[in-house]
């Protein structure tokens, strides 16, 4: 049983929306956003930063939401796999084009690869496939061989640069 006393307030934007909830100090993003907001698209598998399955973004920049303590995302920006597609349902162009492409087997990557994709594509939308492979190297998967996730990401590649534009 957890000392409700040692408890404290996290105030954060989750997805957009502003979230108020109390954690313990030592509670990670991941296990805040899971169990404690319901967003369980954020896979949780190594538990040490070496998969990508939880990645998450935070002022727009991936982590490791398995190693990131939830209190380091008080007063900032967390987005989410629920938070990605438009409010009207409209699927982001990284989304459809996993879609498309095929770039998913067992889908437990699928989440953190296009939050981790996303970044890549917001900070440098003109990446090459060599520099999208790099940037991609944090993010395991067991199922595709890659070859798809790489070409999904450059499929959204236009798109995405339309969107910003």
């Amino acid at each position: 049983m957890s000392d409700t006393s040692a408890q404290i307030l996290l105030r954060t934007t989750v997805n957009g929306l502003d979230v108020a909830v109390a954690i313990e100090p030592q509670e990670t993003l991941a296990e805040v956003l899971r169990e404690k907001l319901q967003l369980i698209g954020t896979k949780v598998s190594c538990n040490v930063q070496v998969c990508g399955a939880c990645t998450v973004l935070v002022d727009g920049l991936p982590v490791s939401s398995c190693t990131y303590l939830a209190y380091e995302a008080r007063d900032r920006q967390v987005l989410t796999i629920e938070g990605l597609a438009s409010k009207d349902g409209t699927l982001h162009p990284l989304q459809t084009a996993f879609i498309e492409e095929n770039a998913f087997q067992c889908g437990f990557c699928t989440p953190g690869m296009i939050l981790a994709a996303k970044s890549l594509l917001d900070q440098r939308p003109d990446s090459s496939e060599h520099e999208i492979v790099e940037y991609m190297e944090g993010n395991i998967c067991r199922c595709t061989g890659y070859r798809s996730i790489v070409a999904a990401i450059q499929k959204a590649q236009a798109s995405v640069a339309d969107r910003s534009s």
